[in-house]
């Protein structure tokens, strides 16, 4: 259900065990091709074919389509909360849900940004409220949930998501075609963590001076509304895993 079709009373009248989902996205440049909005517009479609599931057992606040950014400040168009400013972001929403008494707080992601930030806000969340044992907070990144999406069709190329990429500009292009710009045109750009097994630190521009990182010129409609199938199953697994959780144990 909708929290922000409720109202007060009506979201005080809710079990407390019911997961709370706040999707947290971005608004920012997405290569020559896609909309800044990218990110939001893909979430928010995954988070809806979940909700058509789950969505009398499950509590989803509005899409937060403001996210840590930085990396793409470079680009035209982007706009960002620094790292330490959206870590606290998230956990003063997580806060405000425990203070109404809820227990199973989920963020779900769409924004490879905001998963550092996103972990050390659980991580922290769960430092302050060490004395209970029946709160869960958890962040998951939509695309990172566990399938392989290319095993059920081989015609993927990408095995991970890129950025503007095959995956991204495909189910943009299954929502929203009109947005998407020229595509086929756009040269790949290897995905790739330099100096592996380490992490380096990075902007956009160290990959990408095009913004895009992936193979965009190989997305289709097809490959797009299969995506967003295998995304948002993901997303209905892990809430049914949260909902399972019997409020005590490790894992459910």
């Amino acid at each position: 259900m909708d929290l922000a079709e409720l109202s007060w009373p009506a979201v005080a009248a809710l079990s407390k065990d019911m997961p709370v989902v706040i999707p947290i996205a971005a608004l920012e440049q997405h290569g020559h091709h896609l909309p800044v909005f990218t990110d939001s517009l893909l979430l928010g479609e995954v988070v809806r074919r979940a909700k058509e599931s789950v969505d009398e057992r499950v509590l989803f606040a509005p899409l937060v389509w403001l996210g840590n950014s930085d990396h793409h400040l470079d680009f035209a168009g982007t706009v960002s909360a620094p790292p330490r400013t959206y870590l606290d972001t998230l956990v003063g929403l997580a806060e405000n849900f425990v203070r109404h008494g809820f227990r199973r707080v989920v963020f779900v992601n769409g924004h490879g940004g905001n998963d550092v930030p996103g972990r050390q806000a659980v991580f922290e969340l769960r430092q302050r409220h060490r004395d209970r044992d029946d709160l869960l907070f958890l962040i998951g990144t939509y695309w990172s949930l566990g399938a392989k999406p290319w095993e059920s069709m081989p015609a993927l190329h990408q095995r991970e998501m890129g950025h503007a990429c095959e995956w991204e500009t495909s189910m943009i292009l299954r929502l929203a075609p009109r947005l998407v710009g020229d595509h086929a045109s756009a040269v790949p750009v290897e995905p790739g963590v330099a100096f592996a097994p380490a992490t380096r630190g990075w902007v956009t521009q160290d990959r990408s001076q095009t913004g895009h990182i992936g193979w965009p010129h190989l997305a289709s409609a097809e490959k797009g509304e299969h995506l967003f199938r295998v995304f948002a199953a993901d997303v209905v697994s892990l809430l049914e895993r949260v909902a399972r959780w019997d409020g005590k144990s490790w894992d459910a």
